[in-house]
């Protein structure tokens, strides 16, 4: 009998020996034994390399304007374990948590006898408990898929609408090393004649989305074709400020907190799921309720300014695709900075493609670091590095950012970044000096 959240969240974490194995027969088995509360959810099914948490947030935040009770499923953390599971943007509470833990363990325990269904994962488990604890909580929940799509174990909804945010090589041992590639695991979320939302998506990759919507019949809606996303820039406050367009709206001057042109375009993915959405239910919409849906939406570590003075900004770029978003954002919008950069990541990714980007911007100083993880970087791998003038390795991450925070003056901006598992580390730590 689990009887606290920190016990409730270890025992979910000894699931991680199995680490990621797609496939949806363990997470199946698993919601048959709870009668499948997966059917009687409503919900919106979003996938994508990057883009798709922030997406699910203006959703969110736009959804509750009507009023909804909104439930969201996403990953990783940033602040506490439990906001994977939320409604209303509120973590789901600590004694929901251990009494959802206490019902699931013994359910465990059944498909581990079983040599075909044993070893389901933690991400599997969390899926499940989600669909069970929305179940007559919410009026809507918003999935975000973790990896890929067909084989995600998010996959087993059967959604009103579904989304692929954008398509970038990542995950390239597991969904396949082309954008056609990647990009027939993402087609994987779409259903028959569920509506399909697409955003800013190469080529390659979009026609593969638009063939698998053509046989599906799933009315397929895309950026630059049945919506359009018109970026301006940013207004006095650092707000990034768009033009919206699409068959229902015609949005002048929208105004969202989060900073980078990539937000703009997520919202932009999300209006049309709004848009969509509010049709199906025959829901007139009031524009103020647009433009303070969008104003109210907070997504840690997603270029957000955690200190003003000095200005230290984290983004979880934890990806090449991401990460030249990130260095689009430091040239375009803190060009006229001295940038400083704290960036560490796992094994898995391709540290190298990123680092290169990151060398690529002028008038910038690269901190590389460790932090506690599994498969944190070792800074041995990075010991040729040393002798570039622009890069300095610190085996502890505090040091490193107590050095680069001493040295900063006014024209200076600190980005950290690199996976969100280290940021997660940095965030909570400046959170307890504060």
């Amino acid at each position: 009998m689990i009887r606290t959240g920190e016990e409730a969240v270890a025992w979910i974490h000894t699931r991680r020996k199995f680490g990621s194995r797609p496939g949806l027969d363990r997470i199946n088995a698993l919601l048959k034994m709870l009668d499948n509360p997966e059917d009687e959810v409503k919900s919106i099914h979003i996938a994508g390399t990057n883009g798709k948490g922030s997406t699910v947030m203006y959703l969110r935040c736009l959804l509750e304007e009507l009023d909804l009770t909104v439930g969201t499923f996403t990953s990783p953390y940033i602040e506490t374990f439990y906001e994977r599971i939320s409604v209303n943007g509120q973590p789901i509470p600590e004694d929901d948590f251990v009494e959802l833990v206490n019902v699931f363990m013994p359910l465990i325990e059944r498909l581990d006898e079983d040599e075909h269904l044993q070893g389901i994962t933690e991400f599997e488990i969390l899926t499940g408990m989600a669909f069970y604890y929305f179940k007559d909580r919410v009026d809507i929940a918003i999935i975000e898929a973790g990896i890929g799509g067909l084989m995600d174990s998010t996959n087993v909804v059967h959604p009103m609408l579904t989304a692929i945010t954008t398509v970038g090589l990542d995950h390239v041992d597991i969904l396949g090393d082309t954008l056609a590639k990647i990009a027939q695991q993402k087609a994987g979320i779409i259903k028959y004649h569920v509506p399909i939302v697409a955003g800013d998506i190469p080529d390659e990759a979009l026609s593969v989305i638009d063939h698998q919507a053509t046989e599906t019949h799933a009315p397929f809606y895309g950026e630059n074709r049945d919506f359009l996303v018109d970026y301006i820039g940013f207004d006095k406050n650092r707000n990034e400020r768009f033009n919206f367009r699409n068959h229902q709206f015609d949005l002048k001057d929208l105004r969202i907190p989060l900073k980078g042109k990539h937000q703009t375009e997520n919202a932009g993915v999300a209006l049309e799921l709004f848009s969509l959405y509010c049709q199906h239910e025959s829901i007139r919409v009031n524009e103020s309720h647009i433009r303070s849906g969008l104003k109210k939406v907070r997504w840690p570590a997603r270029m957000e300014t955690v200190s003003e003075d000095p200005m230290i900004i984290m983004d979880g770029a934890h990806n090449p695709h991401a990460m030249r978003r990130l260095t689009d954002n430091m040239v375009n919008e803190f060009g006229d900075k001295h940038i400083n950069v704290l960036f560490s990541a796992i094994t898995t990714k391709n540290i190298d493609e990123m680092l290169n980007m990151l060398e690529q911007v002028p008038n910038i100083e690269i901190t590389i670091t460790t932090f506690d993880f599994p498969s944190s970087l070792n800074l041995e791998d990075y010991a040729g590095l040393k002798n570039i003038n622009e890069i300095t390795l610190v085996d502890d991450w505090h040091d490193g950012l107590d050095d680069i925070k001493s040295k900063m003056g006014s024209d200076d901006v600190l980005f950290v970044t690199g996976s969100l598992y280290f940021i997660s580390q940095v965030r909570d730590e400046m959170k307890k000096v504060h």
